[in-house]
């Protein structure tokens, strides 16, 4: 496997690739503009009369159950199904799994109705998604006894998708590799959102990159370099999340590279 997030980078900003949302309320701003300063196009359509429609154009699919209801999900499923026709990936952010039962129920709907190629959660989300007795407090993770990796692979084998859990660090993973990312900076869990622009990264890295693994990796890796290099100048979580967007336009290859932290397997990679 060859993993250059760098080159990847490169491609999101001269494909352009239009990401298609169906995504969280609270956070859809944001969503947008992280898509959009990376050099993406995003695009954030949610009625049930053109979902369809919009998939059909994008080369990604963004899913986000973070702000759920019925008919927002039904919305979901038709704009899946049409991503899955269309052939583009699927990006499902499991927003919450694990603190309601509808939630839970919901997030199992999408999974048997659309082929997702990509599963994103923290470590509790993710688990509850895989089977396991967890609660998740809100939207923030719970501390759970389970192995991460085992249920990562466990959950993609099931699914046939990359599963990628986030956290203090990270695990990409699919049936038969792992890669731990070491990236990012603690003032990102102090900004609501910053999970949900992670997803919507990950979506515009998997337009133009068609390994999930390699393109979930590759976009975590560049946003965290990213946060890294904005929490040096911030003062606080206000201008974090302003020098976060800076950051993000101004990456080049030579910083990605160099700051890179990542683990394929039992072999650190500096």
């Amino acid at each position: 496997m060859i993993l250059d997030a760098a080159e990847v980078l490169e491609r999101v900003r001269r494909d352009k690739p239009l990401v298609c949302h169906l995504t969280n309320f609270v956070t859809i701003y944001d969503c947008a503009n992280i898509v959009k300063v990376f050099g993406a196009s995003p695009v954030m359509a949610h009625a049930r009369e053109e979902v369809a429609d919009m998939a059909k154009i994008a080369s990604s699919l963004v899913l986000n159950i973070g702000t759920l209801t019925t008919e927002f999900v039904d919305a979901m499923l038709l704009a899946g199904i049409s991503a899955n026709e269309k052939k583009i990936p699927v990006v499902l952010d499991v927003c919450g799994a694990g603190a309601t039962r509808f939630r839970d129920e919901k997030c199992q709907e999408i999974l048997d109705a659309v082929e997702v190629s990509i599963i994103k959660g923290n470590s509790s989300e993710v688990a509850r998604i895989a089977g396991e007795d967890v609660k998740t407090r809100g939207v923030d993770a719970a501390d759970i006894e389970s192995n991460l990796l085992g249920v990562a692979h466990s959950l993609a084998g099931e699914r046939g998708c990359t599963v990628v859990i986030t956290g203090k660090d990270d695990i990409v993973a699919d049936m038969k590799r792992a890669i731990w990312v070491h990236n990012g900076h603690p003032m990102m869990a102090n900004v609501v959102g910053t999970g949900c622009m992670a997803t919507s990264v990950i979506g515009a890295f998997a337009a133009v990159e068609t390994d999930h693994v390699v393109a979930s990796v590759s976009g975590l890796i560049c946003y965290e370099v990213a946060a890294e290099i904005a929490a040096l100048v911030a003062a606080g979580p206000g201008s974090f999340k302003e020098n976060l967007y800076d950051a993000v336009y101004n990456l080049d290859s030579e910083t990605i590279r160099r700051m890179q932290k990542i683990e394929l397997g039992e072999d650190r990679i500096a």
